[in-house]
């Protein structure tokens, strides 16, 4: 009964929030018209390597009357895919005009919560349109000196469909970020800084998987902690929950995403007419129109087989994508409202289980009657304060006994 009663707010929520407005006729060009996010034909270099790199000016707001007081550049980096093959991978960096004087400047690798899956959609675009529903969240970081960089996630901007909820595409994703954002002279930051990430929702799975991965794919990235919120971090109770309530579009742009990421998963050839229909207009779609593609609809109702999650194929590559597995190389922060109707609170606790069970020291902060946009509103500020004090080298304190 809550979730059905709470599922009209969060649409609503879900609407204001992703829907750009118009813009000026100044704006940038959209992605699949900008020639920045094609990257060369052939990628060389290491991962986190710089392909290309512009300044740009970022807008808290639509009507772009004044640029936000930041130093802005757009990247274009070397990353890696789920299946380990190399991939170019667009974003932003952020960082304030006001010196740093304590040490090296923090450096805080975003990780934004589901945009969609058109390419319009990504967050370096909307950080120029001024349509970043994120903007309060990456202000906070900002306003405290830190520098921000920002994925747009692999095949958001960038050509291909974009990998939405793969978390092992978004976890390498997040750290070549970060690598990257250090190869740009002009901003000043020191590849020995500290590094934290945050992100709630997608981004939270992002951010986790960006943790667990650092040890091994990433340990030059001096990572310092994990603040993730909301995070989805079994993909297969999540999409059960889901089934038949008012969001399971989501759960079809998941599937969307993980096949992108997985082509030996089968997808497109167990589509009926009604799912090759669904999917087409999700690939284009913002967040919006993503969560309302599907109301109260049955994911058995898009495909020709009676349950497509028991295929030993998606069961392989749900596994992989399963948060916990691996212990993260910095302390972790978990947050998790307790009334979540879109990923449900024992989702997060048990992750919260996994990683203790892997001797992670993790802060555990339910988030009393919120759901699941209440959740990272009213849970996000104390993540960033907590990311602050690992920043200052305070004392961990964890909550798993």
């Amino acid at each position: 009964m809550v979730r059905r009663l709470l599922a009209p707010l969060l649409l609503l929520l879900v609407l204001v929030a992703g829907t750009p407005p118009a813009t000026a006729e100044t704006a940038p060009p959209a992605p699949s018209e900008d020639p920045f996010y094609t990257p060369p034909d052939t990628l060389t270099g290491a991962p986190g390597e710089l392909i290309r790199q512009r300044p740009v000016e970022v807008y808290a707001e639509p009507l772009r009357a004044l640029p936000a007081p930041v130093r802005a550049w757009q990247l274009l980096y070397r990353s890696t895919s789920a299946t380990g093959e190399p991939n170019a991978v667009t974003g932003t960096l952020l960082v304030p005009p006001t010196p740093w004087t304590d040490g090296a400047r923090p450096l805080v690798s975003y990780a934004v919560g589901t945009h969609g899956l058109g390419d319009r959609c990504a967050p370096s675009y909307r950080l120029r349109t001024g349509t970043e529903n994120e903007i309060a969240l990456i202000s906070q970081a900002l306003l405290r000196g830190w520098a921000v960089v920002v994925t747009d996630y692999e095949g958001l901007g960038t050509p291909g469909t974009h990998t939405y909820a793969t978390g092992q595409s978004e976890g390498r994703a997040v750290l070549d970020a970060a690598r990257a954002a250090a190869r740009v002279p002009a901003a000043g930051l020191d590849p020995a800084g500290p590094v934290g990430l945050f992100g709630y929702s997608q981004g939270g799975q992002a951010a986790a998987f960006a943790g667990e991965l650092q040890p091994s794919y990433a340990p030059d990235v001096p990572l310092t902690g994990v603040a993730a919120g909301g995070v989805p971090a079994d993909l297969g109770d999540v999409a059960r929950f889901n089934d038949g309530g008012p969001f399971l579009g989501l759960v079809l742009g998941a599937a969307a995403g993980l096949a992108s990421a997985y082509p030996d998963v089968p997808f497109a050839d167990i589509l009926n007419d009604r799912g090759r229909a669904t999917v087409e207009r999700i690939e284009d779609a913002c967040v919006a129109e993503l969560a309302a593609a599907a109301p109260f609809a049955r994911l058995s109702d898009f495909v020709t087989v009676p349950d497509p999650l028991a295929d030993p194929r998606w069961q392989a590559r749900l596994a992989e994508n399963r948060a916990g597995e691996r212990a993260p190389g910095a302390p972790v922060y978990l947050y998790h409202g307790t009334l979540d109707e879109l990923i449900p609170y024992y989702v997060g606790k048990e992750l919260r289980s996994r990683y203790c069970g892997l001797g992670t020291t993790v802060r555990w902060q339910p988030v009393p009657l919120a759901g699941h946009v209440t959740g990272v509103a009213a849970g996000g500020p104390g993540a960033m304060n907590w990311l602050g004090k690992r920043f200052a080298g305070e004392p961990v304190r964890g909550a798993c006994s």
